[in-house]
């Protein structure tokens, strides 16, 4: 039986609502400020701005969580104590991380041709198709629902993207036939894709599932739900695609996000020209 909701926790989670968070930011945020009442062992509201600092600081130094994990459970944080609870505390002793540029993981075609070929179950084939062939994240894919399939128009509407915007993704022809004959085994309504007991699919578990098959497919690299969005990314540039025609598909606000795909687009390195070549080649070498 599970525990009663405090009405603190209840308000928090209307603040969000009434700001339209999408429910990804509002599971983190009150997750966020457990784990700072857990620290302490007393409730959040009785913390001072230098009990959050220190445990800001645990968290750096002691658990050493990624900075996008420190970011997201400082705002989690921040949040609690500026709207919820009114106070106008500030934790200018503990900043904002830095978050270390990394080049996304890309998976070849040839990779992912192998991961598709292990893959046996339908519904799975189905949705780790959609992930690529659409370029979502995962919780848009978890997300998706029948009607959101339009054979019409060969699009699919994306209701659920960051920031709750909407948006349209292509639906590809083979990834058209592929929905087709899972549809025929799960006959479907309302989700696309949910979870044997009817609800809707844990983003954690497809992971892990995901995992599995690239380890299956003897891939070197790690595979998750995100690798294939960036693959598609780098395969919509290595096409030919430009930034700003990725940049609406991704749903990404700013196309700078998008333009980090620039650093792992094989064609756009092959293409791009090297001053030591042009420094030492065949005009540099030609007397005439």
């Amino acid at each position: 039986m599970s525990r009663p909701i405090s009405p603190l926790r209840q308000r928090m989670i209307e603040d969000m609502r009434l700001r339209n968070f999408s429910q990804h930011t509002v599971n983190a945020y009150v997750r966020a400020v457990e784990l700072l009442s857990r620290h302490f062992k007393q409730p959040p509201q009785t913390m001072t701005p230098d009990l959050v600092r220190q445990f800001l600081l645990y968290l750096v130094q002691e658990r050493r969580v990624a900075s996008s994990t420190y970011n997201q459970i400082r705002c989690g944080i921040q949040f609690f104590f500026r709207i919820t609870l009114g106070r106008n505390d500030t934790f200018d002793g503990a900043p904002c991380a830095r978050e270390r540029k990394r080049v996304p993981v890309v998976l070849s075609p040839e990779e992912l041709q192998k991961l598709f070929a292990v893959i046996r179950n339908k519904k799975h084939k189905a949705m780790f198709m959609t992930a690529y062939g659409a370029g979502l994240r995962v919780s848009e894919l978890v997300s998706l629902r029948v009607e959101d399939l339009d054979s019409s128009r060969m699009v699919i509407r994306v209701r659920h993207g960051k920031g709750q915007k909407e948006r349209y993704a292509k639906l590809s022809t083979h990834l058209l036939s592929v929905l087709r004959e899972y549809y025929k085994v799960y006959r479907p309504s309302g989700l696309l894709f949910t979870a044997e007991s009817g609800k809707q699919m844990n983003t954690v578990v497809l992971g892990k599932i995901l995992s599995y098959l690239g380890r299956r497919a003897g891939l070197a690299k790690r595979v998750t739900p995100h690798t294939l969005r960036h693959s598609y990314a780098t395969h919509m540039l290595d096409a030919g695609a430009d930034l700003r025609t990725i940049q609406v598909l991704l749903g990404h606000q700013n196309i700078k996000t998008t333009a980090v795909y620039m650093h792992v687009s094989q064609a756009k390195i092959a293409a791009a020209p090297n001053p030591l070549d042009i420094l030492y080649g065949p005009k540099a070498a030609d007397p005439s």
